[in-house]
């Protein structure tokens, strides 16, 4: 996954917050990558409505 990339949110992993939730299914632009407890690189994915947070990458799909 590249920054500028457009992906779905089609899983959550974790118990998340409401406004996470209402993410789901949702798709969104890639902004960049955060790190994770060490295991890992989560992706910053931004929304049309300039909302954003992180996911793992194993809860995106990339939209062609």
């Amino acid at each position: 996954m590249e920054i500028g990339q457009k992906v779905k949110v089609y899983r959550l992993r974790d118990r998340v917050s409401p406004p996470v939730v209402k993410r789901l299914g949702q798709v969104g632009t890639i902004l960049g990558y955060k790190m994770t407890d060490g295991s890992g690189v989560g992706v910053v994915v931004q929304f049309d409505d300039k909302f954003s947070t992180w996911f793992f990458e194993d809860e995106l799909k990339l939209v062609q």
